[in-house]
């Protein structure tokens, strides 16, 4: 007898969590009709195409740093080795940007190939 009524009253009190729980739209006003404080704090955005402006504006100026950070970094790198590992540093650059080069020529040629045979 005992039993059964503990497992009444669990299974009334998950019901009565659960139906607190599953509300329907929450109302935009608070308690007496008054309207809560964080939504009264939002901002609201006024000129769209002035804010659109500013966020461009923000990564310009990302983009532009970062750009600044990595050719910094590069140098640095290159400053704290020693003479010799420098110049093979150097050399090594040289080698990689023709070899760059000709691969973009290659393949530029190419295309223009395919282009002018699938006309």
């Amino acid at each position: 007898m005992i039993r059964t009524t503990q497992r009444i009253l669990a299974f009334a009190f998950a019901v009565i969590m659960l139906s607190t729980a599953v509300e329907a739209q929450p109302s935009k006003k608070g308690i007496f009709g008054r309207r809560n404080k964080t939504e009264a704090n939002s901002k609201i955005v006024r000129n769209p195409g002035k804010a659109k402006r500013m966020q461009d504006a923000k990564l310009r100026k990302q983009k532009r740093d970062y750009g600044k950070f990595v050719e910094s970094s590069r140098k640095r790198s290159i400053e704290i080795q020693t003479p010799e590992v420098q110049t093979r540093m150097k050399q090594n650059n040289k080698n990689a940007d023709a070899t760059y080069k000709l691969k973009k020529k290659k393949t530029a040629s190419k295309t223009r190939k395919a282009g002018r045979k699938y006309k």
